[in-house]
């Protein structure tokens, strides 16, 4: 998941990523939103124990996907990047059949 936080000039934006290795080729947009969406998508990640990274340039690439879609190969190397991180701070190995 990825965040970009509200200043006095911007409204806050969220998208949520899911990654199943075994049936897609790369991780899919599963959610995302701007303003009271955006909080609800990161009350939701919060409250279920999801790890949230702010990026506000892989967000913006993230907000132009279509739900459902996997992600552009732009996103690639940012969201292996945040994939990693999430795989460390839980303790836990790729799932079987991903890169490491």
């Amino acid at each position: 998941m990825s965040e970009s936080k509200p200043t006095d000039d911007v409204t806050a934006k969220a998208v949520a990523l899911r990654y199943e290795p075994e049936a897609a080729d790369a991780p899919k947009v599963v959610a995302k939103g701007k303003g009271a969406i955006a909080e609800r998508i990161l009350e939701i990640a919060f409250a279920a124990g999801v790890k949230v990274r702010e990026d506000a340039d892989l967000v913006e690439i993230l907000q132009a996907v279509d739900l459902d879609s996997e992600i552009p190969v732009e996103a690639f190397r940012a969201v292996a990047e945040i994939l990693a991180y999430v795989y460390r701070a839980n303790g836990t190995m790729p799932p079987s059949g991903a890169e490491q």
